[in-house]
C-alpha cells in the first residue's frame, strides 16, 4: 500500500486531467512503462492538501519518489530518462543530446507560450496567437521531412512535449492545411503509439487529437 505524501513506497505523480505538462510527464512515464501511482488533484480534492505541503507552488505536476519531491515537467521528465534509461528518450553524445535540448527549448519558446496564452485568452482575444501558432507549425514543416520523429529517428523527450501540444490543436480550434503534411503525418505516428494512448486522461482522449 502506498504511503501518503514523503517516504511512499511507489512513485506518485499529482496531475491535473488537461494540463499540458502534465501529459508530457504522463507519455514519458507511459514510454517507459513505470509503475506509477497517478493522482488526479482535479477528481480526488483530498490530494490538494498533500500536494500544497509537497510543492511550494502547489501545482502539478509534481512527481513524489520515495524522499524525492520534484517539480516542473522539465525537471521530471529529465529525471524519469536518467532514472529509467530504458529506452533511453535523449542520445548518449553530449552534441546531438544539446542538440535536441535547445529544440525542446524552442518549442516551449514558441510553441507553448502562444498554447498557453490561447488556453487563458477570453473570446476573440485567442484569435491572434491561434493565428500565429498555425502559421509557426505549418512554417516548421520542413523539420519534419527527414527523420521518423522530430530531429531524430527515435522518440525524445523533444517528442513527448511535442505530441501533447499537437493533440489539443482542435481544442485550440486550429487545423492544419496540406502545407503541413508532414507535421500531420507525423502526428499519426506518434499518435498511433500505444504508449501515447495511454498517457491521455480521460478529458484529454475527448479532444480528439490533431491529426
Amino acid at each position: 500500500m502506498a504511503i501518503t505524501s514523503r517516504g511512499r513506497s511507489v512513485m506518485a505523480l499529482y496531475t491535473s486531467s488537461s494540463s499540458l505538462d502534465c501529459h508530457r510527464v504522463r507519455f514519458v512515464l507511459a514510454v517507459k512503462g513505470i509503475n506509477v501511482e497517478i493522482i488526479n488533484v482535479d477528481s480526488d480534492p483530498s490530494s490538494a492538501n498533500d500536494l500544497a505541503d509537497l510543492n511550494p507552488y502547489n501545482e502539478t505536476p509534481t512527481l513524489v519518489d520515495r524522499d524525492l519531491i520534484l517539480y516542473g515537467a522539465g525537471v521530471i521528465t529529465e529525471y524519469l530518462d536518467e532514472r529509467y534509461p530504458h529506452p533511453p528518450l535523449m542520445p548518449v553524445d553530449p552534441v546531438s543530446r544539446a542538440g535536441l535540448r535547445l529544440v525542446r527549448y524552442r518549442i516551449m519558446r514558441d510553441w507553448y507560450s502562444l498554447a498557453r496564452r490561447i488556453e487563458t485568452a477570453v473570446g476573440r482575444r485567442a484569435d491572434k496567437p491561434r493565428k500565429q501558432l498555425k502559421e509557426s507549425l505549418s512554417a516548421a514543416n520542413d523539420l519534419f521531412t527527414v527523420n521518423t520523429f522530430l530531429m531524430n529517428e527515435e522518440l525524445s523527450l523533444v517528442d513527448c512535449s511535442l505530441a501533447p501540444l499537437l493533440w489539443r490543436l482542435p481544442t485550440y480550434k486550429i487545423t492544419l492545411t496540406k502545407q503541413a503534411q508532414d507535421i500531420l503525418d507525423y502526428m499519426e505516428r506518434v499518435f498511433s503509439k500505444e504508449a501515447f494512448r495511454t498517457s491521455l486522461s480521460d478529458v484529454e482522449r475527448e479532444m480528439g487529437g490533431g491529426a
